[in-house]
């Protein structure tokens, strides 16, 4: 399930067009919000009822710039319209996804999908950008706008900003048709096929040479998103997550890999939650990951689950672990530490750095920092006595 958004003029009628020429499913939000208002409907039925006769007319359909001069400069009406139409939108956006194929690539085109919170409902976000003098004449050339009605419209939606902050992919459509439809074709290929096939299979990506990667204020935002979509997948239940690792601390180079750690109850918690992450994008890794040796050396096992993330774009570990346990608090603890104490998130980087020019393997890459780690567990709990730090 893919959300596509863009500003006005921004050219996202043009890439869902190209996906839906490459094989996408594609569902036109407003297309659905025209069709459960039309005449006989009983949404228009409610509308009328709701806003009188004076919002139909003369033909029996609804008469937009009447009920739009009702409800716009009216905020409890406006809210009264969406009550009215939102579940009904949502109602038919449900059925038509569930009526496509089983390996579809689903496409929902939602102009408002960052003004309405929806971009947790998705398996990924895609935001078509334009500079704001190609929106306007486009606006012109295409619509028919002058230059000052282009310029309020845009005005009247979010800002570019907000779209960006919400999107994992970020099509630039400065150029002409055939540089966007190169853009789109690499997206679908490179990314929408494989993660398609990933999360139907429930397979995750898997990390590659282990190489590190100069610190990425990205880092955090992408973390929200993650986080955010795992929230949406188990609702209503509402658990703890926390960005973890490397990618956690800011100023560090690390893999470009988001570590992020689901708190549960308990590990038989954990595995009733397998299903419905795995669904969310998130399938579970199988194998010596459900339990881990750890820190400090002493032979002990600290239980967990691990899951990993079906974006081919985005690796992903999710760890679930239980409040409290040793691997829970040590997660924390050291992250907060190496956030904390400049001295020893450099000698970390250093270390990263000299094992990396080495070349090894992710498994080889973990342990050879596993001496380092002991010794800083240790210095990690005296600051934490020091600090009253709690997890």
């Amino acid at each position: 399930m893919i959300g596509l958004t863009g500003g006005i003029g921004s050219g996202k009628s043009a890439v869902a067009s190209r996906l839906a020429q490459l094989g996408a499913v594609i569902i036109d939000a407003d297309r659905i919000a025209r069709e459960v208002v039309a005449p006989g409907t009983d949404g228009l039925a409610e509308i009328v009822a709701t806003f009188g006769d004076g919002v139909l007319g003369a033909d029996g359909a609804l008469d937009r710039p009447a009920l739009g001069g009702l409800v716009f400069a009216d905020e409890s009406a406006r809210r009264r319209l969406e009550q009215i139409t939102h579940p009904r939108v949502r109602s038919r956006t449900a059925a038509l996804a569930a009526a496509a194929p089983a390996d579809a690539i689903v496409v929902n085109d939602v102009p408002l999908l960052v003004e309405v919170g929806l971009a947790p409902t998705y398996h990924l976000v895609v935001v078509v950008s334009a500079d704001r003098a190609t929106r306007i004449d486009r606006l012109i050339r295409s619509r028919g706008m002058t230059a000052e009605e282009a310029e309020r419209r845009i005005r009247a939606q979010t800002g570019d900003e907000q779209r960006r902050a919400a999107a994992d992919v970020v099509l630039t459509n400065d150029g002409d048709l055939a540089d966007l439809h190169l853009a789109v074709e690499t997206l679908w290929r490179d990314r929408l096929v494989p993660y398609e096939r990933n999360l139907r299979d429930g397979v995750p990506v898997q990390g590659g040479p282990v190489a590190l990667a100069e610190a990425d204020p990205h880092w955090e935002a992408q973390y929200a998103r993650l986080a955010a979509r795992i929230r949406h997948a188990l609702r209503p239940t509402d658990l703890r997550i926390d960005h973890i690792g490397s990618t956690a601390i800011p100023g560090l180079a690390a893999q470009d890999l988001i570590d992020l750690q689901l708190t549960v109850d308990s590990l038989e918690q954990a595995d009733m939650l397998a299903a419905p992450l795995a669904a969310a994008g998130f399938p579970r890794r199988a194998g010596d990951w459900w339990d881990e040796p750890r820190y400090p050396a002493d032979g002990a096992r600290w239980e967990k689950r691990l899951h990993g993330g079906a974006d081919p774009a985005r690796p992903v570990n999710l760890h679930l672990r239980v409040v409290g346990s040793p691997g829970w608090r040590y997660a924390l603890l050291m992250r907060d530490h190496l956030r904390a104490d400049e001295e020893q998130r450099a000698g970390y980087l250093a270390l990263k750095r000299g094992l990396v020019a080495g070349g090894p393997d992710t498994t080889s890459y973990a342990a050879a920092k596993d001496p380092w780690f002991d010794a800083e567990h240790l210095r990690a709990e005296r600051w934490a006595a020091t600090t009253d730090w709690r997890p």
